[in-house]
């Protein structure tokens, strides 16, 4: 069996863990031992160091001792920071963009001028601001809070501030775009606009592009969508593989956006394979624009990998061989939901004290319901422990109606997770904004 070498250790990787175990002998390299990749390395017969993934010459040596001949890199940050380009480098065939590949998520600006390019219809008004006196003139040609400011840079899904959900007033939007302005250089003043948000997911080779079944994202720490933006508080997926709001002709709008794009950044030579999401508004006027990710979302992934009915390791090897369609990439027609479980101070506090909490996974999974783990390790039997202040695990069950998948998730996690810890009880609803 072929090994396959996997960094980033989240609930997104604990899902990818799961599917590469069946076929490929996994190796992982994390920073701390999460339970779920730590099973699925084991079950195949792999193996996994812990210390830091974004250490090149650690990860390095650790390929070669291991004559590792694949690698998956579905993080952010380890994009942006070429672990695939060191992987290619080593003749290794690979699951993601290179750092250049993936510079259409990490510079926002960049993904904005190339859907100006090819779809400007979709373009939300925006200011793309250098300096403190433009910033200023900008805000003021707004009233009150009906806009929306984003980091140039990566911000793991927090960073986007929308007027009057997450800051309220003039001033406070203008204090907050100022702090990313000083941080990266610039920072973009967007429009606000009113809508339904939606992610459009895609598997591609370089050059040819499969739209994976629609998923809906809860990215607010509180039910009814109040409080501050998370990396997101659950997800679902209908059978049809689209949303109540969406048409068929909605998402191809979107997917020729995607394959324009991949077809853009792959112009001179194969920077991106592997996953491609957008993000994107359906509004009044048409579908909008929000932003790429060149890499599988979170908890998106856990609905989507969990209705994939290829199996991963054939995926892959039609990614490697260019030969990737519908036909050879394809999916179950059921209905997925997730459900992520946090402490008490996530996304509210940026204390990084840990937080120690009980979590009976066997009576959990007796259900079906299966458990991802994500920022945690475990200390002993059922007692665990937060690393960070990001999310702890999800809980996700597949179903043939959506009422049956939600019943089981929300039903499993009730008496079997430490009161206090918190979810949302609302993930089912569809809000708009």
């Amino acid at each position: 069996m072929e090994k396959c070498l996997l960094l980033g250790n989240g609930g997104r990787e604990a899902v990818i863990a799961e599917y590469v175990s069946k076929g490929y002998s996994l190796y992982s390299v994390m920073p701390y031992v999460n339970p779920s990749i730590e099973k699925y390395v084991k079950e195949s017969g792999g193996k996994f160091l812990v210390h830091d993934p974004f250490d090149k010459d650690f990860v390095k040596k650790f390929i070669q001792d291991e004559k590792i001949e694949n690698c998956i890199i579905s993080s952010d940050n380890l994009l942006q920071e070429g672990l695939i380009d060191l992987a290619k480098s080593l003749g290794l065939a690979t699951f993601g963009p290179t750092s250049k590949g993936a510079k259409i998520e990490w510079s926002k600006s960049y993904a904005l001028d190339i859907v100006e390019k090819f779809e400007p219809q979709m373009i939300i008004k925006n200011y793309n601001i250098t300096d403190i006196d433009s910033l200023r003139k900008i805000i003021d040609t707004y009233q009150e809070d009906d806009f929306v400011v984003k980091p140039e840079g990566l911000t793991g899904g927090k960073g986007v501030k929308v007027g009057g959900i997450h800051f309220h007033g003039k001033e406070e939007g203008y204090e907050y775009a100022k702090s990313c302005l000083k941080s990266s250089g610039n920072v973009i003043v967007q429009d606000k606009v009113q809508g339904r948000e939606f992610t459009v997911t895609g598997l591609t080779d370089g050059k040819h592009l499969v739209i994976t079944p629609t998923t809906f994202d809860y990215p607010y720490r509180f039910d009814e969508d109040q409080g501050p933006g998370t990396g997101g508080m659950g997800c679902l997926g209908f059978d049809n593989g689209l949303l109540p709001f969406l048409t068929k002709e909605d998402i191809e709008e979107c997917s020729r956006l995607m394959q324009e794009t991949i077809e853009y950044v792959n112009r001179d030579s194969l920077e991106f394979n592997g996953v491609i999401y957008g993000g994107f508004f359906k509004t009044k006027d048409g579908i909008k624009f929000i932003e790429f990710n060149a890499r599988f979302g979170d908890p998106e992934s856990l609905n989507i990998l969990n209705a994939i009915d290829t199996p991963f390791d054939k995926l892959f090897e039609n990614i490697q061989n260019q030969t990737l369609n519908q036909e050879n990439c394809k999916f179950k027609k059921v209905n997925t939901f997730t459900v992520y479980v946090v402490s008490p101070n996530y996304a509210i506090s940026a204390s990084k004290e840990p937080c120690r909490f009980t979590l009976n996974q066997e009576n959990i999974e007796s259900q079906g319901v299966k458990i991802y783990f994500a920022s945690t390790k475990q200390i002993e039997g059922n007692n665990y422990e937060s690393v960070g202040n990001s999310r702890l695990f999800a809980a996700t069950y597949v179903a043939d109606t959506m009422e049956e998948a939600k019943e089981k998730v929300y039903n499993a996690l009730e008496g079997n997770v430490d009161e206090k810890l918190h979810y949302r009880k609302d993930i089912g609803k569809i809000y708009i904004h």
